[in-house]
């Protein structure tokens, strides 16, 4: 959302004071902007351009062991480097605004060898003079109906919650949805001064099934003329405070009540504006406004409704300026299409259908680059949310007056792809607790993560220590973040479902946004190189037990190690106190069984069968939990015959393991144990990057590479660790084959909500419905 600056000058091509937004917060990075396109609409601008943003990343290199004894020495050296990212800039804003804000990209736009900017939308002509008058770049025009769809299509592959259905009254008036693996087909209804019908069937099919000359256009025309409003968003103002029953024509107005024998409620709409033939009144303005809406609106569904059966579509989407995100006109197509549809088709909204148009321009530009063989995310830490509630609510803010939108998208490093094993990939919902709709959860965990910032600025600061400005930039982050979760806890739909995840995800970004790549580095760092040197007495202790004694001893030390997670903050707060706790410490504060969540008895038979051909293992934390819980435990699983797969994070988050370190550690183990050394080499134990960098799971968006190597070895079990990842992500993920998922429950909330204490275990195995022997446990129900 827009913050609160100072005001600048106007002499130095500043925004008009009224904006809320200084200019260099809103044009970021322009002095490596290239490829710029625009949308200009009869109200809003949409600019868009590409640029690449140096920042820092953190690097693990291994130490050389191999010249003499260096035990007591650190294991791998880490080191902070700058990298380029490559990043899109999207921004609205009113019209009214075009000139200055050209003028402020004129005098900072340097670097750049672009030559044409690449322009649709109604405006474009209207503009074209001015913009190549201040750019010094050629304005080339491109197809609006195809920039609309390129738009649609990139938004929906690459944003998780870009769709969402409206109801009013609902706590959350947003219900995201999540976006179907195989976008295609669908239909979209533009809705703009008129109407148009386009069945999108793949990346560069679509055609324009149909339309209506009745649209946004109309509603604001003939409502203009009722009430002598000018303004498209005063006249939607006027509509959500009228009675439209007033002016409409109901059935029970003709018939006295119902007409049941042809299925009619009385309530319904049997002629708009039906009333006002006969009646000798004035009518309101705002009973006119909302009577009108109604019309145009049940037109549309109607229409709508006709080209969904009649091409036996679905999914339908809905755009264009007549919707801008205002809940008055979601509300009423929404209506319509329930009552045309009998509820069998859902009116779906776009979050981010204002750039709809900038987006597809941007892409026909730079499609010699094709961005559409990369994956593309939002960066929270830069992108403005939805804007919206009730206008009764926040009226000032409904008129969008001196506000710029944003949204920014960054290229990610790896191709993301859906997990092959996921049982139904269209039904897969990855978060746990949907936060948005669920306030007094949604209160707590927002208490939390604002409880913890102190603890995140001061470890930030700590792993740059050599940088005297940290502490500034630290705070800058501090501020930030604080700012992004008081949006939140106003609008808590501003980037989709609000969840853990979103707000681990949103924090991680304003860490990078400040270049603190990597603030737990150092501790990770120690953390392993103690670790590394229990792990052969671990290993000896463990191969000491019967068989039936170690198998319950290696689930336990998983669990144990599970517990070092520096993200909880009942953990952190002992590591911080007692530096001394430790494994068997650990093991001791586990609840005894049953656990919260048990089903260890059915996994501890299935060992007793035949070995399992593959095992995914989505591993969590550095230190006590990768080295003494996970290897001892990848270890029997090698011994039994199975090979072993080793999925980690490839950026850092909290004091996950990542890939890089994870390569160093295994090196070292295997240099230890000869179990671990020829798995290595037989290529039975693979390290692969998940392509996350969250210390969440969404195994929706999972790297292409990973995927490939699922497929290649037939797995048939995956092994999910950590409250992140099998708790607050996956604790109801169906996959095709037999899963495991387990964690410690680290935070006392939560814990008390799931009927347990803190440090109550989840061990939760579960197999395919078909390939079910026995009844599972009971298993408690997470509350929603």
């Amino acid at each position: 959302m827009a913050a609160e600056s100072e005001r600048v000058d106007r002499s130095s091509h500043s925004m008009d004071k009224s904006i809320t937004l200084p200019p260099n917060e809103i044009f970021r990075n322009l002095e490596n902007a290239k490829r710029f396109a625009i949308d200009i609409g009869g109200s809003l601008t949409k600019l868009a351009y590409y640029s690449t943003v140096q920042h820092k990343v953190a690097k693990v290199r291994s130490f050389d062991h191999t010249a003499k004894d260096t035990e007591d020495d650190p294991l791998y050296e880490i080191s902070m480097q700058e990298e380029m990212l490559a990043r899109l800039h999207f921004i609205k804003f009113e019209n009214a605004y075009i000139e200055t804000c050209l003028d402020f990209i004129k005098d900072h736009l340097v670097n750049t060898d672009t030559k044409v900017i690449k322009a649709t939308g109604g405006g474009a002509h209207k503009f074209k003079d001015l913009i190549e008058k201040k750019l010094k770049l050629r304005v080339d025009k491109e197809d609006e109906m195809t920039c609309l769809i390129k738009g649609c299509n990139f938004v929906l592959r690459n944003i998780p919650h870009e769709a969402f259905v409206y109801v009013k009254h609902a706590d959350s008036e947003f219900r995201f949805q999540n976006t179907h693996p195989d976008i295609f087909p669908y239909l979209l209804i533009n809705i703009g001064s008129g109407v148009s019908i386009i069945k999108v069937e793949s990346e560069d099919t679509f055609e324009r099934v149909g339309g209506s000359s009745i649209g946004g256009g109309t509603f604001w025309g003939l409502g203009a003329l009722l009430t002598k409003t000018k303004r498209f968003d005063e006249l939607l103002q006027l509509a959500s405070k009228g009675q439209h029953t007033s002016v409409d024509m109901l059935v029970k107005d003709i018939y006295g009540g119902s007409y049941g024998s042809l299925g009619l409620t009385g309530d319904l709409i049997a002629s708009s504006f039906g009333k006002s033939a006969t009646a000798d009144k004035e009518f309101s303005k705002e009973d006119m406004a909302k009577s009108l809406l109604h019309m145009i609106s049940n037109d549309i569904g109607q229409l709508a409704c006709l080209y969904a059966r009649l091409h036996n579509l679905t999914r339908v989407y809905f755009g264009g300026f007549f919707i801008r995100g205002h809940p008055v006109t979601m509300h009423t197509i929404t209506y319509s299409i329930n009552f045309f549809t009998k509820g069998e088709v859902q009116a779906l909204f776009l979050r981010h259908e204002g750039y709809l148009g900038t987006i597809g321009a941007f892409l026909k530009g730079a499609e010699e680059d094709n961005p559409n063989q990369y994956s593309w995310g939002e960066n929270y830490a830069g992108s403005s949310g939805l804007m919206s509630t009730s206008p009764d609510l926040n009226p000032m803010q409904r008129a969008r007056s001196g506000t710029f939108d944003m949204l920014e998208m960054d290229r990610l490093e790896r191709q993301l792809v859906n997990l092959p094993l996921l049982q139904d990939p269209s039904s897969y919902i990855p978060d746990t607790v949907d936060l948005s709709e669920d306030a007094l959860a949604r209160e707590y965990w927002l208490y939390c993560f604002e409880e913890a910032l102190d603890g995140v600025v001061k470890r930030a600061v700590a792993s740059q220590p050599d940088l005297p400005e940290a502490a500034e930039r630290a705070e800058k982050f501090r501020h930030k973040y604080l700012h992004k979760l008081q949006t939140l806890r106003h609008q808590p739909f501003a980037y989709g479902s609000l969840t853990v995840r979103s707000l681990l995800d949103t924090r991680e970004h304003c860490l990078n946004e400040f270049n603190f790549p990597d603030p737990y580095s150092k501790i990770k760092q120690r953390e392993n190189d103690m670790a590394l040197k229990y792990f052969q007495k671990a290993v000896k202790s463990l191969e000491e037990l019967s068989w039936e004694q170690r198998q319950f001893a290696l689930v336990r030390g998983l669990l144990a190690g599970n517990v070092f997670d520096w993200g909880a903050k009942a953990v952190s707060d002992v590591l911080e106190s007692n530096p001394e706790f430790g494994f068997e410490q650990a093991k001791r504060q586990l609840e005894e069984r049953p656990w919260l969540v048990d089903t260890y008895d059915q996994w501890f038979e299935r060992l007793k069968g035949p070995p399992h051909k593959c095992a995914l293992f989505f591993v969590d934390n550095s230190g006590i939990d990768i080295i003494l819980g996970v290897f001892p435990f990848v270890r029997e699983l090698l011994c039994r015959g199975t090979e072993v797969v080793l999925a980690s994070n490839s950026s850092p988050a909290l004091n996950d393991v990542t890939n890089n370190e994870l390569q160093i550690l295994t090196e070292r183990i295997a240099a230890m144990d000869p179990v671990i050394q020829s798995a290595v080499k037989e290529d039975r134990l693979t390290l692969v990057q998940s392509g996350s960098s969250s210390p969440c799971l969404d195994l929706s968006r999972l790297d292409k590479v990973l995927a490939g190597v699922v497929r290649e070895r037939h797995t048939d079990l995956v092994i999910i660790e950590g409250m992140g990842r099998a708790i607050h992500t996956n604790y109801y993920a169906l996959l095709s084959c037999e899963s495991l998922k387990m964690a410690v429950i680290k935070n006392s909330w939560l814990a008390d909500r799931l009927g347990g204490k803190l440090f109550s275990v989840v061990f939760k195995y579960e197999m395919p419905p078909n390939k079910k022997p026995t009844t599972l446990d009971h298993v408690p129900v997470m509350p929603s």
